[in-house]
């Protein structure tokens, strides 16, 4: 199936290069892996090289690169503890501007793990909301 006819809804809520990146590489995934899980985690893996999870669409990072560790090390035999879009490779600063951004309550206290987890539930929390779920 077409990446454009799958594309998921946080990504139709984001700027088009977001879009075209997910569908270019989702189409290759699809040839290459067949369409299913492994086609959507490798564009999702993609998209966050150059883009972040900010509420219920993805942003432009500051930065090219991983964003979490799982993307940094990468395949089906490695797995690692994703962060939901969220760039934990960020800085902290990035991360309180983000968590600002989502008026995340207590940030000011929190440690860089921390941001992350509470951005992540931000996010999860937004995109829920756009959905209507």
């Amino acid at each position: 199936m077409p990446g454009r006819e799958v594309l998921p809804s946080t990504l139709r809520r984001s700027p088009d290069k977001a879009q075209r990146t997910w569908e270019k590489t989702h189409d290759s995934a699809v040839e290459t892996y067949g369409e299913g899980e492994r086609a959507h985690r490798t564009a999702f893996a993609a998209v966050k090289h150059e883009f972040e999870k900010v509420g219920d669409h993805w942003e432009p990072k500051g930065r090219k690169g991983p964003s979490d560790r799982q993307a940094a090390g990468g395949g089906p035999e490695r797995r690692a503890p994703t962060a939901g879009g969220v760039d934990a490779n960020a800085t902290k600063e990035h991360l309180m501007g983000v968590a600002r951004k989502l008026d995340v309550p207590g940030r000011s206290g929190m440690t860089k793990p921390e941001l992350v987890k509470a951005i992540e539930k931000a996010n999860d929390r937004q995109t829920r909301r756009a959905r209507g779920d």
